[in-house]
């Protein structure tokens, strides 16, 4: 069945696009590229659903990019924007502009594209917009805003249109600038919507979009087997989620590059000041902070900066699918948007669990069960992407077992082979750590949590906004800047760096030797700062009679009368 499958020089693509694709190291493509690819080309309407981590971007970008380089080559027009990339997030905007930068790295001058979704001022955007690149990518309501200034025109000249995670649009309060937003699009145009889910929002936006289309529903799962994506549940409650939290990160249960979910703000600063009394560093990833910072955050992750990021899903639990929520919750929401700006300073524009390639993900920890199927798919679909494997490990409180089951009838109806399994784990066996957390976390205080939280946002904006310019010009020291600093505005205490070789589990001492990590980490110090101890030094140590306050010289002998 390999040798059958599509190669991409098979696809009648320009020889630019062929290189760019070899440099990033893609022999062959994915199952939803190799369908999409040749039917795009065709010009053909797609709606097109396969499972996050499947090389969705790629599927369009690839199309789009091809299709503007022949029409440039067989008609001679002005430059005009000709594809138009609605996506729900800032972050994936800006994910999407540098995957479409990759592939036009050879035909860069004739396939031009800007990405329009920060929170940079219009009038800064409009210079890049007068331009008319080829390629825009944008969020509807931005998209919307410069069409209302008249700094982008697609009436006339727009070919593409796609609709990159389209299940998440209209939950994203995207429906209005939609709705407008087509109103200003030519009555011909190709358009593409991908997705990891055909809900009922995809259905509405099929209509509204859509021309006779081509639906390709691949991967039959949302999620990878059992053999690619090993998922596991812990049921716990709050105390023992911070406790078991700590046991496997600082034991080294949990290896490589890992995603920690929680529920809210707050929690992200609470869990991070936790781990912080630790020496485990963490970086946090919310709506609060600025664009550029989510987006550099990313980067440094993905290229094995940091070890562990504390990621806040709080766009996802605010917005609650139609089904669950109630009329009491819809009443705070119409009284929220009278009063205009959210008081807190969220960027609704914000997600990661959805559509950000986080690049080898080893492991996904729920450690705040998400509240809907769609959000677990989502949150859990960062690992295991492509070929690679990865684990997803849930904490699961007693008021979260109703979603948990929700999650499991889901998985395993798609398919047996994803259902969720209990984690083997002795919680007993970890007690003995109990009061070393209770300690760490009579000093992550509200007030501590309040401090953390203003500090990390006052330092992310100097970061984002003053150092901007600089970094422009000295983009070496941008890889220098970190976002995972301690915060210290609890008071940490020392001794909890260190793990007591008596509390660790009997199971777990060949597995775990902390006192011999510290000598061989203390020799590494002494070898990186050039100490060397010379044979001088060694012969006579001890023997200086101001510091050791011992004279060990000759005896004088007793006279003899």
């Amino acid at each position: 069945m390999a040798d059958d499958r599509l190669c991409f020089h098979e696809m009648g693509l320009d020889d630019r696009l062929l290189k760019a694709i070899a440099d990033l190291g893609w022999a062959q493509p994915t199952l939803i590229q190799e369908k999409a690819v040749p039917l795009a080309l065709e010009g053909k309407d797609l709606l097109a659903r396969a499972r996050t981590g499947s090389g969705k971007t790629a599927a369009y970008a690839i199309p789009v990019i091809q299709q503007i380089l022949t029409s440039k080559q067989t008609v001679q027009g002005e430059q005009a924007v000709r594809a138009l990339i609605l996506v729900p997030t800032k972050e994936l905007g800006h994910q999407v502009q540098t995957m479409i930068r990759q592939l036009t790295a050879y035909c860069a001058k004739d396939v031009r594209v800007a990405d329009i979704s920060g929170k940079t001022e219009l009038s800064a955007q409009k210079p890049i917009l007068m331009e008319k690149p080829d390629i825009v990518v944008g969020t509807p309501s931005r998209v919307q805003v410069h069409i209302s200034a008249q700094n982008l025109v697609l009436h006339s000249s727009l070919e593409m249109l796609v609709i990159d995670e389209a299940d998440l649009l209209f939950s994203f309060g995207f429906e209005a600038d939609l709705k407008n937003l087509i109103c200003h699009l030519p009555k011909i145009y190709q358009a593409f919507l991908m997705s990891a889910t055909l809900s009922d929002d995809v259905q509405a936006l099929k209509e509204l979009v859509l021309h006779n289309p081509v639906t390709l529903k691949l991967e039959g799962s949302n999620l990878p087997g059992s053999a690619q994506l090993q998922q596991y549940t812990v049921k716990c409650e709050e105390d023992e989620k911070f406790l078991l939290i700590y046991a496997l990160l600082k034991l080294g249960l949990v290896r490589g590059k890992t995603l920690i979910f929680v529920g809210m703000l707050d929690r992200c600063y609470k869990l991070k000041l936790f781990l912080e009394q630790f020496g485990i560093p963490a970086c946090v990833l919310n709506s609060e902070l600025p664009v550029h910072s989510r987006c550099h955050i990313i980067s440094q992750f993905n290229q094995g900066f940091y070890d562990y990021i504390i990621a806040t899903d709080e766009q996802v639990l605010s917005i609650p699918s139609a089904s669950s929520q109630s009329a009491e919750d819809k009443g705070k929401k119409k009284k929220k948007k009278k009063n205009g700006k959210n008081k807190t300073g969220k960027d609704k524009e914000y997600g990661v669990s959805r559509g950000v390639d986080f690049q080898n993900v080893a492991n996904v920890i729920n450690f705040d069960f998400p509240t809907s199927v769609e959000s677990y798919i989502h949150r859990v679909g960062r690992t295991a992407r492509a070929d690679n494997r990865g684990t997803a490990l849930s904490f699961v409180a007693h008021s979260e077992l109703s979603v948990l089951e929700e999650v499991e009838a889901s998985l395993t109806g798609d398919n047996a082979d994803c259902a969720l399994k209990p984690y083997a784990f002795k919680m007993e066996e970890i007690q003995g750590f109990k009061y070393r957390c209770q300690d760490a976390m009579r000093a992550v205080t509200r007030q501590a949590v309040k401090e953390a939280r203003i500090k990390e946002i006052k330092q992310e904006l100097l970061n984002s906004q003053k150092l901007k310019m600089y970094f422009e010009d000295n983009p070496r020291d941008l890889q220098l800047l970190r976002h995972d600093k301690a915060l210290h505005p609890a008071a940490v205490k020392p001794h909890l760096r260190n793990v007591p070789e008596y509390l660790i589990p009997s199971t777990l001492q060949n597995r775990v030797n902390p006192l011999l990590r510290r000598k061989n980490k203390k020799k590494l110090k002494l070898i990186a700062k050039g100490v060397i101890k010379t044979p001088f030094k060694r012969k006579f140590r001890g023997k200086d009679p101001l510091k050791s306050f011992r004279f060990t010289g000759k005896k004088s002998k007793p006279k003899t009368e």
